[in-house]
């Protein structure tokens, strides 16, 4: 089992806007037998820690899964826990995005940048 963490996203508005309104999280299982599943948490970061995602996936091999998230506040952060010994059965990467859909270079977490927790 691994569990991976983006770490806390500051998102804080600039002149009035906010740089992404918007994530999308793209999966990868590199497994070309067996399938793997993933829990995604995603949460509000504010005053409290608040659970606003809550999504678990079965990526069969060799299968790319993409999803789209709210992300229109001022902090967040998205947890992956896999039901895989291997780390390496599964890429995993978050885009922010404007409204607009363009990209938010400062708030993309490709897959060598996920911080790894203990299981």
């Amino acid at each position: 089992m691994a569990i991976l963490s983006t770490g806390p996203i500051e998102n804080n508005p600039v002149l009035g806007v906010r740089p992404t309104q918007q994530v999308t999280i793209k999966l990868v299982c590199r497994d070309t037998v067996d399938s793997v599943m993933v829990s995604i948490q995603g949460y509000v970061l504010s005053t409290t820690r608040t659970l606003y995602v809550n999504e678990v996936l079965n990526i069969a091999a060799n299968e790319v899964v993409t999803r789209d998230y709210f992300a229109n506040m001022d902090a967040f952060e998205f947890i992956f826990t896999t039901d895989s010994a291997d780390p390496e059965a599964i890429g995993i990467s978050l885009w922010g995005k404007q409204a607009s859909g363009q990209l938010v270079d400062a708030h993309r977490v490709v897959e060598q940048e996920n911080t790894v927790e203990d299981a």
